[in-house]
């Protein structure tokens, strides 16, 4: 036996080529402590031998990976391989790309279907029939839309750049004739983010129950968007979030309090995955976001405006108002003013050809779906083009953006009278932010046919819906409300109605106006304003216009964080009977942030922020505080306002100190809240320059 034989091959280190791999995989925004690469591409790795050289030819080397608690061949969560020459993209193999016996060099490629998550890697050693099992280390392997092979590949760079990469963003809020747009950190990259995320997966109730069949279905984009919606809320498992529509959030945080994912995924981590106190849609998509972007699957936030919540399924959401102009739950179903969601793109090989692409998710739960609170992955196209029957759930979607709305009045004897039936309200100026901008994308058009079009006429009646397709008759009698222009939270603003008869008699009827204010999802909270005119008489094509008056005394103390006030005129003509109704959602705009950089951003050099606040209020503000964060920018920093009251009409300034640890375009999002004022926000884009190597 030769010298060097006599004993078992060692290694001494393996150097993973972090940095480089990073960057060829694009992920070194991840950091370079430790290899993390994407699937479907080959990544290189320097075995470094310790005792007696590798001999090739002598020392027969195989590759072993390994992923989840038990691996296993047959599971799909073991593979071995044999060192060779070449490389083959479509399995998991290895070839030498240098040796010369102290030291391998060598590529390592896996399948664009591999599992994602926590893999180790061995080398196997067999010489003279006796074998070694050395173990390299551990890498972290994700969805690769770069890959064509992959299910997840986007052949866009740019929208690879800005639903992968790009870890800020803004979400739309408010109503449909008033949108407004919140900076969101998703902070994808930052750090311990990435194994919060893996910690996710690894505690859904399927990898709790089963983890072996978890493991082995950890390659489906499909299955895993599936678990992380079901994952960021926490009603069937040890989800992330608990939801809260108010109006006590005193147990946690104001949902409209966070400007990021960042924190809530880093207390969930750091809490043994105890539920965070609260969220509401638009934290539920955002976090979803995040952890989707951090896996590799392209992910988009969507709000869609006159979101329906159709409970009892049936494509009809019936609302209810009594004698008084006063809403009256007497139904599950609900119009919310706006809803998130979000998109993920991937293929549907579990579908029939033709629904590949944007995917509906929906992490706030709303209904079960199998048993648990998550909504999809349904295909948009399905959504679109009328196809109910597909998974998962279609029906539930489809009817968000599509549903009837139906009126009813309520009598005092409990019976009640259709007024109307909108079949346009729902689903409206559905929103997403633009790739590369912080413009506003309508994308209502992914989600419905033009009105009037052969193409919805197929869609409706696919989804059974014709009743959507008759000819409405033409209103000759009808209510509309006006309101001039931008109404101020804290400011008293007026409401027209507007009564128009276009037939050739006299109408008289009685008219209702209501003030109530809202939460976001429709919910009323308390009667601000009423006016009942008992007779108001509209001649034959004449107009008639009356207003009602909505003072800050009164709205100030029930307004919530979203400042909306549901308006409702109803008309009763007498002789007729018919009965009319308008309504409106006014959204009050709150005062702005003036947030200026001082200094010339650079990486990893200290900066200031100078943020300025007036109070527009009547009244003054007491117990402010500043929320300031930024992804790449700094962490979340809580900062009391440096008076104790605000006086109306005063101005305050602060100064916020941070350090850019990343460069490129960063947002900095700062939130005030208060005793009597919630939910001011405001953002700054900053342009930070690299630090000079």
């Amino acid at each position: 036996m030769a010298q060097d034989q006599g004993t078992s091959l060692a290694v001494a280190s393996t150097d993973f080529q972090c940095e480089s791999n990073g960057q060829a995989h694009r992920t070194a925004d991840f950091g370079s402590s430790r290899l993390i690469v994407r699937r479907g591409d080959r990544f290189t790795i320097i075995v470094y031998f310790a005792g007696r050289p590798y001999q090739q030819g002598e020392d027969q080397i195989s590759i072993i990976v390994e992923t989840g608690p038990t691996p296993s061949e047959k599971s799909g969560t073991k593979v071995q391989f044999p060192l060779s020459d070449s490389l083959d993209d479509a399995k998991w193999n290895a070839s030498v790309v240098h040796s010369d016996g102290k030291e391998i060099s060598m590529s390592i490629c896996s399948p664009a279907n591999a599992n994602i998550g926590h893999h180790a890697l061995k080398l196997l050693c067999t010489t003279q029939g006796q074998s070694t099992l050395l173990p390299l280390g551990e890498f972290i392997l994700l969805f690769n839309p770069w890959c064509p092979g992959d299910a997840v590949f986007s052949d866009s760079e740019h929208q690879r750049r800005e639903y992968v990469l790009n870890d800020q963003g803004l979400i739309y809020r408010g109503s449909r004739k008033f949108i407004s747009h919140i900076a969101w950190n998703f902070g994808q990259f930052e750090d311990g983010i990435l194994d919060i995320c893996l910690k996710l997966l690894d505690n859904s109730s399927n990898c709790l129950r089963n983890p072996d069949e978890d493991g082995s279905q950890r390659h489906d984009p499909v299955y895993i968007s599936r678990i992380v919606a079901a994952m960021v809320n926490c009603n069937d498992d040890n989800g992330v979030l608990e939801g809260n529509w108010g109006p006590d959030y005193s147990e946690g945080v104001c949902p409209t309090m966070w400007n990021g994912s960042i924190t809530i995924l880093r207390q969930w981590g750091k809490s043994s995955c105890q539920r965070i106190r609260y969220g509401q849609c638009w934290v539920f998509a955002a976090v979803a976001c995040t952890v989707l972007r951090c896996l590799g699957i392209p992910t988009r936030p969507i709000t869609n405006f006159n979101s329906a919540h159709d409970t009892e399924q049936n494509l009809r959401i019936d609302s209810f108002i009594d004698e008084n102009g006063k809403r009256v739950r007497k139904s599950g179903d609900s119009v919310w003013n706006f809803h998130c969601w979000i998109e993920s793109w991937m293929t549907r090989p579990d579908l029939k050809p033709g629904y590949d692409g944007w995917q509906v998710l929906d992490p706030t739960p709303q209904e079960k779906s199998n048993g648990i609170y998550c909504c999809g992955p349904a295909s948009v196209k399905a959504i679109k083009s009328g196809d109910v029957n597909l998974k998962f759930d279609t029906p539930f979607v489809f009817a968000e953006v599509n549903a009837d709305y139906v009126s009813w009045l309520l009598y005092k004897d409990g019976t009640k009278k259709q007024i109307e039936v909108n079949h346009r309200l729902v689903g409206q100026n559905i929103s997403t932010k633009a790739v590369g901008s912080d413009e506003r994308e309508d994308i209502t058009h992914n989600y419905k046919y033009a009105e009037g079009s052969e193409e919805e006429r197929e869609a409706f009646t696919k989804a059974d819906m014709k009743n959507k397709l008759a000819e409405e008759p033409e209103k000759k009698f009808f209510l509309k409300l006006k309101v001039e222009k931008v109404n101020m939270n804290g400011a008293d603003f007026e409401v027209s109605a507007v009564l128009t008869n276009q037939t050739s008699a006299m109408k008289n009827c009685r008219l209702i106006l209501c003030a109530q204010t809202i939460m976001y999802n429709g919910e009323s909270i308390q009667e601000c304003s009423w006016n009942d005119l008992a007779n108001v008489a509209i001649g034959p094509h004449e107009e008639k216009r009356e207003t009602l008056q909505v003072l800050y005394s009164n709205y100030g103390s029930s307004l919530r964080e979203n400042n909306q006030i549901l308006i409702v005129a109803l008309a009763m003509e007498y002789e007729a009977e018919e009965l009319v109704v308008a309504r409106k959602v006014i959204t009050l705009q709150n005062p702005s942030l003036r947030i200026k950089i001082l200094g010339e951003p650079v990486q990893y050099r200290k900066l200031i922020a100078e943020i300025c606040f007036t109070n527009p209020m009547p009244v003054s503000l007491c117990d402010g505080t500043f929320l300031v964060e930024g992804a790449g920018l700094t962490d979340e920093q809580n900062v009391c306002c440096p008076v104790q009251s605000i006086a109306p009409g005063q101005e305050v300034k602060l100064r916020v100190n941070f350090t850019p640890q990343k460069s490129g375009l960063r947002k900095l999002t700062v939130d005030f809240d208060c005793n009597k004022l919630k939910d001011v926000k405001g953002f700054q884009n900053v342009i930070v320059r690299p630090m000079k190597r």
